[in-house]
């Protein structure tokens, strides 16, 4: 029986929508309880995020969200003869904001008729029953999907605390939880060579997500950003990073464990390197990508091999006489 490597974002889209779908990068004038003393120590913020978060290739946020699209739009339907697209609030945490202003925005931002659906990255512990359900309301009058992406960045607490994330792992399992219940598409961004986390933190990380019934993922590979406190710890020789291979081997890992339900936005991200010390081990991002696909290829290896963990592995044999 042959099988996938494993279940790309681009064929899900394509089979969800009919065809070929571009995420368009909005950036909003928010900010992150990380940042603002909330939470975390201090406001001084994840010790691996920059002055402008994750968004490199963002417009300026003072644009409204109805310019940025239509600027994303020139530039990608000349190029790719795009007809359906996904507004994608990027940066920061996008539901750290009043309501109505929230609801606002997604109302401009679906207001398309090429607009399938709209992504909303956030922190699980900006994920509440009165937002969720506002954001329901608006699907369903929109008639396009939601997804709330949640940056988890490992299952591992111990190393949540030490890049100073502000919530821990059951705060992420409340959200998730609470985002099913709504009816809501979910994603969990995961960095899968923090400095302390293992291979065995990296099987967790698929087992929990699994187990939890999450959507979609979206893997990182670290950046050392500069100007951050990662960057401070680096260039004094704080840190251990993990070599290319391992990183390799840990996606791998990880995809065989992983439910085969669940969408891989993509198994490493980018940045550019004049804004970081380091970034993808100096290396083409697709090249790794490409790495891991030829090599699991070779292996026989696919998403969800090793995905023998759910419903009560200990009494199957109990059921199979």
């Amino acid at each position: 029986m042959e099988h996938d490597i494993y279940r790309t974002f681009s064929d899900y889209l394509k089979e969800r929508y009919g065809e070929k779908v571009y995420k368009l990068p909005v950036a909003l004038p928010v900010s992150c309880p990380n940042r603002d003393g909330s939470c975390g120590n201090g406001g001084a913020g994840c010790t691996f995020c920059g002055s402008i978060g994750a968004g490199y290739e963002n417009l300026p946020a003072d644009m409204t969200i109805t310019a940025q699209i239509a600027a994303n739009k020139a530039h990608i339907i000349p190029k790719y003869k795009a007809k359906k697209f996904i507004p994608y609030f990027q940066n920061f945490s996008n539901t750290y904001v009043p309501l109505e202003k929230l609801r606002a925005w997604v109302q401009e931002a679906g207001a398309g008729e090429d607009i399938v659906a709209i992504y909303i990255a956030t922190r699980p512990d900006c994920v509440s029953d009165k937002y969720l359900a506002m954001l329901r309301e608006e699907a369903d009058k929109l008639g396009m999907d939601i997804c709330v992406e949640l940056g988890l960045q490992s299952v591992n607490y111990h190393s949540l605390q030490k890049i100073n994330r502000g919530h821990t792992l059951g705060e992420f399992i409340d959200a998730i939880l609470r985002i099913k219940a709504y009816g809501l598409q979910s994603c969990a961004h995961l960095i899968l060579n923090l400095p302390w986390d293992t291979m065995t933190d990296v099987v967790e990380d698929a087992k929990v997500l699994s187990a939890l019934g999450v959507d979609q993922v979206k893997l990182h590979a670290l950046y050392i950003v500069k100007g951050t406190e990662m960057a401070r710890q680096y260039e004094a020789g704080e840190l251990t990073l993990i070599s290319r291979e391992e990183y390799e081997a840990r996606v791998i890992n990880f995809l065989e464990h992983l439910s085969p339900d669940i969408v891989l936005q993509r198994i490493i991200g980018r940045a550019p390197e004049t804004n970081t010390l380091f970034s993808n081990w100096h290396t083409g991002w697709w090249k790794i990508r490409d790495n891991i696909t030829a090599t699991m290829a070779a292996k026989g290896q696919y998403q969800g091999r090793l995905c023998k963990y759910l419903n009560g592995p200990a009494v199957r044999k109990f059921l199979s006489v």
